[in-house]
C-alpha cells in the first residue's frame, strides 16, 4: 500500500522469488554459438616421436642409411600434437596399413582450449 511521505507516493518494492542459488549457472547462448563456430576449423595434428639435437657437421654427414639418435626410449608413450602443441601421449597402432596413435593420456577440454588460443 503505498504512503505519502513528503508529497510523493511510496511503495514497498516487490521482488520475484529468488531461484536456488546452488545450480550452476549454464553459459549464454552467445558463448555456445561462438564454440561452435569453430568446431569445423581443420586444425594440423602430429604425433612424435621423438627428438635430437646434432651439430651442423653431423647434419650434413648425413646419407641414406644414416640413424640418427632420438631422445626417447623405446616402448614410450608418442606425443600427440595439435598445431605444434602437445595436447597428449599415446601408443603406436597400425589401422589398416597406416599407423595411428591410441591415445594413454589427453589434457583436459578446458586446457586443450587454452593451450590452443595462446
Amino acid at each position: 500500500m503505498p504512503v505519502s511521505q513528503n508529497g510523493q507516493n511510496v511503495a514497498a518494492a516487490e521482488f520475484g522469488k529468488i531461484s536456488n542459488l546452488d545450480q550452476p549457472v549454464p553459459p549464454p547462448d552467445n558463448q555456445q554459438r561462438n564454440l561452435e563456430m569453430i568446431f569445423d576449423v581443420p586444425v594440423s595434428v602430429s604425433a612424435e616421436l621423438g627428438r635430437s639435437v646434432i651439430k651442423v657437421k653431423d647434419l650434413l654427414n648425413l646419407s641414406p642409411g644414416s640413424v640418427v639418435e632420438l631422445e626417447r626410449v623405446a616402448g614410450e608413450s608418442i606425443d600427440l600434437m595439435v598445431n605444434g602443441v602437445l595436447i597428449g601421449k599415446g601408443d603406436v597402432v597400425v589401422v589398416n596399413e597406416n599407423f595411428g596413435l591410441r591415445i594413454t593420456e589427453i589434457v583436459c577440454t578446458e586446457e586443450r582450449i587454452k593451450k590452443l588460443s595462446n
